[in-house]
């Protein structure tokens, strides 16, 4: 932070409401919840290694996934901090199958994924929060309603993330550019120290499992075949994949790069979730400059139909998500071509 003046993550959001005369303070309280939350999650992450938390609990969530220990402490936290701050109408985590009511008169609705790249504590791996928050549709006192949840991520009013690694950061947006704040544990406070982030203009970082190459449709592959062996390309292009979603947006939202979690041939709608990982980090990616796209349309642009509705998501520089969107869209024309050709 060189010789600027330090500023603490509650003068910032002091500061913010100051500028903005219709701030309530309700979603300042949420973020404060959020924050609660995460100092003790951190502090569970820092010594996993040296307590009975880590390893799954034997059961699976609404994903079909192993549930670790860690995924459901998390969870935990976060649902009992909101519920404390009042301000939360209901919570949906990507660990339940269903939202849960935590306050009748509360004004937001919270999505939630408690613990991002659980499966890489073990092995010491930046893992992290996610967080998006709404305006809930029905009026105070009323039932909760699908319109309070299956909302567009365009709709969304706060979107963050939490990353625990060397240091503990937060990295939100309320749709007036992104900001970081980094945990001084010497004093218990998130410090500004990432100021209006935006991508860099070069991008020359590309983020995927490329194990699954041969299940990736025609579009991602000729991209890739681009961006590696084509002279149009000066610098060739870094892999660096981690397979935490909040460590290789992180890094690439820092350095400028792309993340790419496509579609396959076994899985056409991917792996991540609309609500839980699409949709915050498509906000984040556009207010620092970037776009978000699942192939063919804006993630923020996609109407949920459920819950745990699954994306392929394409996060990062917007040139770079502009050019792998033109090649999915012109070789998805090709091979429909070739396919009704064969009819």
């Amino acid at each position: 932070m060189g010789t600027h003046a330090i500023i603490t993550l509650e003068q910032f959001i002091i500061e913010k409401e100051k500028n903005n005369p219709q701030a309530t303070g309700s979603l300042s309280q949420i973020i404060r919840d959020l924050v609660l939350a995460t100092r003790i999650i951190n502090r569970e992450v820092n010594k996993a290694g040296l307590v009975d938390i880590i390893g799954a609990i034997g059961g699976t969530n609404i994903q079909g996934e192993e549930v670790q220990k860690l995924d459901v402490y998390a969870e935990r936290q976060i649902i009992d901090a909101l519920k404390r701050g009042g301000e939360t109408f209901a919570v949906g985590s990507e660990e339940s199958d269903d939202m849960l009511i935590l306050n009748p008169e509360g004004k937001y609705v919270v999505m939630i994924d408690p613990l991002d790249g659980s499966s890489n504590i073990d092995v010491n791996v930046s893992i992290g929060t996610i967080f998006s928050v709404y305006h809930r549709k029905s009026e105070d006192g009323a039932e909760l309603h699908e319109s309070d949840y299956l909302q567009k991520g365009r709709e969304q009013v706060a979107a963050g993330y939490f990353l625990y690694g060397t240091s503990t950061m937060l990295v939100y947006t309320t749709g007036h550019g992104v900001n970081g704040f980094t945990l001084d544990p010497s004093i218990g406070e998130f410090l500004l120290s990432h100021r209006d982030i935006t991508y860099p203009a070069k991008c020359n970082i590309y983020s995927i499992n490329e194990g699954n190459y041969r299940k990736l449709f025609e579009g991602v592959k000729q991209y890739l075949r681009f961006i590696k062996t084509s002279n149009e390309v000066k610098k060739p292009y870094t892999l660096r994949y981690v397979g935490s979603l909040v460590a290789d947006f992180h890094r690439n939202l820092l350095k400028g790069g792309i993340y790419l979690y496509p579609g396959t041939t076994d899985k056409p709608q991917g792996k991540l979730r609309l609500m839980y990982e699409g949709n915050p980090m498509a906000m984040l990616a556009e207010q620092a400059g970037g776009m978000a796209t699942n192939g063919y349309t804006d993630v923020l642009d996609t109407d949920p139909v459920e819950l745990h509705q699954r994306t392929p998501l394409f996060l990062g520089s917007k040139d770079e998500v502009t050019m792998i969107q033109e090649f999915i869209k012109v070789y998805d024309q090709i091979s429909n071509l070739v396919l009704n050709g064969r009819k």
